[in-house]
This record gives structure tokens, sequence and C-alpha cells, in this order.
């Protein structure tokens, strides 16, 4: 037994699910028009890899021999968002989506939020991008020390105050009473959104945290747990699936420290599952559609990937994926229902197999699963195409 690494691009889609009509997204694809509005992307490691024969890439054409095993996933789940793509990653599979407010939320919801946090008061409380509302609101937060409260098309309660006028570990309780509110009302998840600077130079930091509702029992986490497998998460894989079946936590500040740090860990680390999501491509660049910026990014992913499979061992597997799309070219600031790739390295092959469009994100939990010796309670390894 190994090391199995994911390394979640975040937001990284590959082109619109058959079903991207019902939430709005026909014709999305981040990869292929990002690259397209760019003028093309310099991927060197990741078309040699086989990033090319997911979808059209402008300057990252089909490979003939690919070096990686290459396809991609369907999500099976109803939503778009984080939680919803990384749960199913481990074997949930939500046949009802959570709730969404896309007119803010109900009174009565921050009454009791009012009540539990303590917070004196809150701004905004409506569907925002969340760099525009913090330039919107943020003077009257620096005057008030009210929070700003706000959504998206995605199932969150998203809350924004400056380092300086709100201490983060009140902002975190904040968030924490939030979350025990949005319970009842079918909330997936609260992100504290902390942020420092002057008006119209405000900038938001990573201290950001998010605070999910805990998965149900019996994901492929659980079971690693179960049988002894070391669970690594970097970035804000923990908070995903708040800490259940997580046995070591690694913080990170964006992807290059989050590149970095997943090369420093695989150096030494013995048999587990290292987990990591990439978070900038989404947080910076999807959300506030910024083709040249996740072009960027990607170009930076592709640098550090070299680096990364030198550390690996002969019998260990690194997959590289995501877990919803962010078209930067597409209207508004909202995730895009997409397919994901998947590109499956393993040193001991000298060259990858056909995946196919796999049905579920559970799949590659599957593959985990197997990987490891336990049974996982849903999806179809593709262990075989990979590591043999």
């Amino acid at each position: 037994m190994g090391r199995f690494v994911i390394l979640v691009i975040d937001s990284c889609g590959a082109g619109a699910l058959p079903d991207a009509a019902e939430y709005g997204d026909e014709g999305a694809n981040t990869l292929g028009n990002m690259a397209r509005r760019v003028g093309g992307l310099h991927l060197p490691t990741l078309e040699s890899w086989g990033l090319g024969n997911l979808t059209e890439i402008a300057g990252c054409p089909p490979s003939g021999a690919p070096r990686a095993s290459f396809g991609t996933m369907a999500e099976l789940s109803r939503g778009k968002d984080t939680t919803t793509g990384h749960w199913e990653m481990v074997g949930v599979v939500l046949e009802k989506g959570f709730a969404t407010f896309p007119h803010g939320f109900p009174p009565e919801l921050m009454e009791e939020w009012l009540r539990l946090s303590g917070a004196p008061g809150y701004l905004g409380n409506k569907p925002a991008s969340g760099t525009e509302i913090i330039e919107e609101l943020g003077p009257q937060h620096l005057a008030t020390g009210w929070p700003i409260v706000y959504t998206s098309a995605d199932s969150v309660f998203q809350i924004a105050a400056h380092e300086q006028r709100v201490p983060l570990a009140t902002l975190y309780k904040w968030c924490e009473a939030a979350r025990t509110v949005g319970t009842k009302y079918g909330i997936a998840r609260v992100i504290a959104r902390p942020f420092i600077g002057e008006p119209g130079k405000f900038v938001r930091t990573y201290n950001r945290r998010d605070f999910s509702q805990p998965p149900p029992p019996g994901t492929v986490l659980d079971l690693l747990a179960q049988a002894g497998v070391q669970v690594v998460g970097v970035g804000k894989i923990p908070d995903i699936y708040d800490g259940r079946g997580i046995a070591r936590s690694v913080h990170t500040e964006g992807n290059a420290d989050g590149l970095r740090k997943t090369e420093e860990l695989l150096g030494d680390l013995g048999p587990s599952l290292l987990f990591v999501n990439l978070v900038d491509t989404d947080m910076l660049y999807g959300h506030r559609r910024d083709p040249v910026g996740y072009a960027r990014a990607m170009e930076e992913i592709d640098r550090a990937l070299p680096g990364i499979a030198s550390t690996l061992r002969s019998d260990d597997v690194l997959v590289i994926t995501a877990d919803h799309g962010n078209d930067p070219t597409f209207p508004g600031s909202d995730h895009t229902r997409e397919q994901v790739p998947v590109l499956a390295y393993s040193p001991r092959r000298t060259h990858g197999s056909r995946l196919g469009v796999r049905e579920s994100f559970a799949d590659l939990g599957a593959t985990v699963a197997e990987y490891f010796g336990v049974k996982a309670p849903r999806g179809r390894s593709f262990l075989a195409q990979v590591a043999a």
C-alpha cells in the first residue's frame, strides 16, 4: 500500500453536463472557453498527461500517447457547489440539492442567527459577488461593525468582516452560529470571508474558513479512518467534510503554497490518502470572471506537477480532478454545471488508458477505496485501468 493523491483544481470544469440548461449553464466549458478567450494555454505537462483529450483546449491539443489515464466524471447529485461535488467524490450522492436563497435569507432565519451569534446586526443579505458587496458595504461595515451577509446561486451563507474591525475569533463564532441555524434550513456551508484594506482597496485574505454541515456517516473517508488509513487534508478539504475522517489538516494560503506543501508532504509521507484542494482558480478567477488570471493559475499548476510527480513512489497514484465548473467567460459570478476532468498518473505505467465518461464523481472514491482495500458505499472503481 502506497500513497493516493487527489489534487482538486477547484472549479476546473471540462464541458457542460447534459442537464446544464436546467441550471442556466448550457454551453459552459471552463477549460475550453477560458483557453479560447486568452488565445491558448501553455500546459506541457497536463498536455502530455491527456488534458487536451477531454475537451477542445486552445494551445493544449490531444496527445496521441498520454502519459496518464484520462477521462471525465459526470455529477449525479443535484447542484453545482463545492460541498455537493466533494461529497459525491466520497460516495454521497444527493438526490435533492441543498437549499438556495435567490432572494436572500428569510427574516426568521436572520433573527435566529442574530440571537444565537450575538452579532450587533447585519448588512446586505442578498445574492452577490463577494468582492463587489465588500466594495459596496465595506465603508458602512467599518463604521458600524455589522457583518456583511450574502449568498450566491449555491447553498452558502457568507459572512464578510474586516480583520481590523472584527477579530477573526468573533467572525468564526458568528459563522459557527450560522451553521447551527442553517442546519434546519438546509444550508450546506457557511464561509467566513475576512478582508483587509481601505475603501476602494479592499482585499480578501486567506484566513477564510468554511463551516460545512457534516456529511452523512459511511463515506469513503470514514471507512479509511476505520481501517487505519491516514487521510491528510490540505487547503479547505478538512472544512468541506467538517473534519470527518481527516487525521491531519494542513492550512494553505493560495495555490502556490498548496502545491509547495503537497510536494513537501510527499517527501516523507507514509501510506495515506493526500487530499488537496487548490482554491485560487475558483475563488480568485472563476467567480471574478477573470479568464487571464485563470489561465495563469493553470500554468502555475502545470509548472509544479513535474516536481510533485518526482516525489511519487512506484505504487503511488495521483489523480487530478475538479469539483464543479466556474466558466470565467460566462455571465454572472456563479459556478457552472459541468463534467470534471480525471487524469490519473502512476509512476509504474509508461502510458495511460482511456477512462471514458464516468457516471458519477463517486467513481473516484470507489477507486480510492479499492486502492486501500475497503469497500466503497457506491461508484465503480477504475483502479485496474490506472495502477495495474
